[in-house]
């Protein structure tokens, strides 16, 4: 059964969970920060993602879409289909990494989320050069994607996904990433929205189902997209906590 995630009650366990790690993270210097925004959708909770703008070309200096340098184009599943959460590399005038996914945000969808709305820090990734990308859940309240004027030179499309849909089986599965032939590593792909959600995008979307839902999200093995490779991987071990720093191999700032 789905928790009341925007209950009072809900947000109060949340923010205890995540003090600790927020007041460490809010101390470190990070590469880039995105904002994980917890919406109601008439009535239903879910979270608010963007697809990212198909003009932006080469290493927009914003950009924290899919990037897997180390793999051939063609492997790449989803290259232009994905959602990703509203963020980008950390500015020099930014305060810390909270300041950063809000002011990305803004600029992106036009959307001011007060700080006072943030629940807290999730645990951060890295990408293969050890760049640290740090989520920042925040409640942003009732919300209609559609009623947002999204930043057309960055975002496509603004685009919401139930914690009830994130939670069914049926729209969870893992890519396989492989590099000459050889299986590199596994991610987790929610599917049977308007768009995929893959890459780090889907790795933070997992931290936040294990905190928001504890006990009701348990990452399961569901298919295989590995071009040229065909079988079943391992299932992946259960995250420790969303509150932990986590390196994983291979992790990119995929968002």
């Amino acid at each position: 059964m789905l928790p009341d995630c925007l209950s009072a009650e809900g947000e109060l366990r949340c923010r205890r969970l995540l003090a600790g790690a927020t007041a460490r993270l809010r101390a470190r210097p990070a590469s880039a920060a995105v904002l994980v925004p917890l919406c109601s959708v008439r009535g239903v909770p879910a979270l608010l993602y963007t697809l990212r703008s198909s003009r932006l070309t080469g290493r927009h200096k914003g950009d924290v879409r899919p990037s897997y340098p180390a793999l051939s184009r063609a492997s790449l599943p989803y290259p232009h289909c994905s959602g990703s959460f509203p963020g980008g590399k950390c500015d020099p005038a930014d305060q810390d990494v909270v300041h950063t996914a809000l002011r990305e945000t803004r600029e992106e969808l036009g959307l001011a989320v007060p700080e006072e709305h943030v629940w807290g820090l999730l645990r951060p990734v890295y990408d293969p050069q050890k760049a640290t990308v740090v989520p920042v859940l925040a409640g942003v309240g009732p919300l209609d994607p559609q009623s947002l004027r999204p930043n057309s030179e960055e975002v496509d499309e603004v685009f919401a996904l139930p914690l009830a849909h994130l939670l069914q089986t049926q729209n969870q599965g893992y890519t396989h990433f492989c590099r000459g032939g050889h299986f590199r590593y596994t991610l987790p792909v929610f599917l049977h929205g308007p768009h995929r959600v893959w890459g780090l995008t889907a790795v933070i979307t997992e931290f936040a189902l294990q905190l928001l839902a504890p006990g009701t999200y348990q990452p399961r093995l569901a298919g295989l997209t590995c071009s040229g490779a065909e079988g079943l991987a391992r299932p992946k071990q259960p995250l420790a906590s969303p509150c932990q720093a986590s390196s994983t191999p291979g992790l990119n700032k995929g968002l």
